[in-house]
């Protein structure tokens, strides 16, 4: 399928290097051979693995064709010392040579760092598969979208597999690759178990605030570690958290964040009525717009959720220099709005502000808030930042 990010990393690499980070197997190599393979725009791409022996001595000797309008470094962070390798490669390039560099969260933790290249390349974050970019590329309706993200996830290939049991199938052997293989690299062999028992339990707390302490006494680790295995989880892009709104920073900070992962199809519902997974879809679709955003304008987009002293909560709040620019609350089936949204809504108006249902016959304009169906909303979720 056709990513959206295809014109938008194109059109960055007339002018620097590209590097393109995000979850494993969320379509990077795909969209990265895409883009090599637009012949009249780069002759001669080639496209080089790290993990590929021979493409490996390529990289090592510098050895592509001088003649490759564009050079795709695939797999680069497992290279040694990289970071300088790269600048030497980019500073001494023909002037009508172009690179991309694609790879997991060791790219977006350089990216924040900023190390060494600064000014010398733009990135981009490739999420899972949104209700939106689904219909520019498959067609279909919105509800018809939605309803396959959220039985499949949003990874292209269990979303396109031909049975829901071949998503899950693939979703069990991604989630085991991942610890035994990602999370060695950052933390030792004896704790893959006690992180693989923490995503566990994170999988089922989906869409509550976390307590890493509550955990702690269940896993028999210590609060320090569980914080540890967290920030690991978010640098491999298996999760990501939400924290409360507020405008004293350090006030939010200290609160229990949210937790929702990346890959819909994680979320634990043996038990539930798919209000989790349905909340988790909604917080990964703003989120992945949030980082769009962040990545083609440079605004300072942050996704919070909002929580008062009662302990009432909105799900969700996308907020610019510590004022709300959107906030939404996501429900299954009630078209009630609550007492903190219609107050949240009158105090920050110029915010716009949605309840979206699931399951609604009808769409309503209550004052300045919308009601609008799930599905509806997210297909045009671009337009509403």
């Amino acid at each position: 399928m056709k990513r959206d990010l295809l014109e938008r990393i194109s059109s960055d690499l007339d002018r620097k290097m590209v590097f393109l980070s995000g979850p494993r197997q969320a379509g990077k190599t795909t969209l990265a051979k895409q883009i090599a393979g637009q012949s009249n725009r780069y002759p001669g791409a080639q496209v080089l693995n790290w993990d590929v022996s021979k493409d490996r001595s390529i990289i090592f000797n510098r050895s592509w064709s001088p003649s490759a309008g564009l050079v795709v470094f695939d797999e680069l962070h497992k290279m040694k010392g990289w970071k300088p390798w790269l600048k030497g490669v980019f500073d001494g390039r023909p002037s009508h040579q172009t690179y991309m560099v694609t790879g997991s969260a060791r790219l977006d933790a350089f990216r924040q760092a900023g190390e060494s290249l600064a000014g010398r390349y733009f990135s981009w974050r490739l999420h899972p598969v949104s209700v939106e970019e689904w219909l520019v590329s498959e067609g279909g309706t919105p509800a018809e979208a939605l309803h396959r993200i959220l039985e499949r996830g949003g990874f292209p290939e269990p979303l396109l597999a031909d049975s829901a049991r071949d998503a899950q199938r693939w979703r069990r052997l991604y989630l085991e690759g991942l610890v035994r293989e990602d999370v060695l690299e950052f933390s030792r062999i004896h704790e893959v178990r006690a992180m693989r028992l923490f995503v566990d339990m994170l999988r089922s707390r989906v869409g509550s605030p976390v307590s890493l302490a509550s955990i702690s006494r269940d896993l028999q680790v210590s609060p320090a570690t569980l914080a540890k295995y967290l920030e690991i989880l978010e640098a491999l892009y298996v999760v990501f958290t939400v924290r409360p709104f507020h405008r004293n920073i350090a006030r939010a900070l200290l609160k229990e964040p949210k937790v929702y992962f990346y890959d819909v199809g994680m979320v634990d519902e043996k038990l539930g009525d798919g209000g989790a997974r349905f909340e988790n879809a909604c917080a990964a679709m703003l989120l992945r717009q949030v980082h769009q955003v962040q990545d083609e304008q440079g605004r300072d987009l942050q996704l919070q959720y909002i929580r008062d002293k009662e302990g009432r909560e909105i799900d969700f709040v996308v907020s610019e220099n510590d004022a709300p620019l959107l906030v939404a609350e996501a429900k299954l089936t009630e078209n009630s709005i609550s007492n903190l949204l219609a107050s949240v809504a009158d105090r920050f108006q110029d915010a716009k502000t949605w309840l979206v249902v699931r399951h609604l016959r009808n769409k309503e304009q209550r004052g300045s808030i919308s009601i609008e169906p799930a599905a509806d909303w997210l297909a045009e979720l671009s337009a509403k930042f």
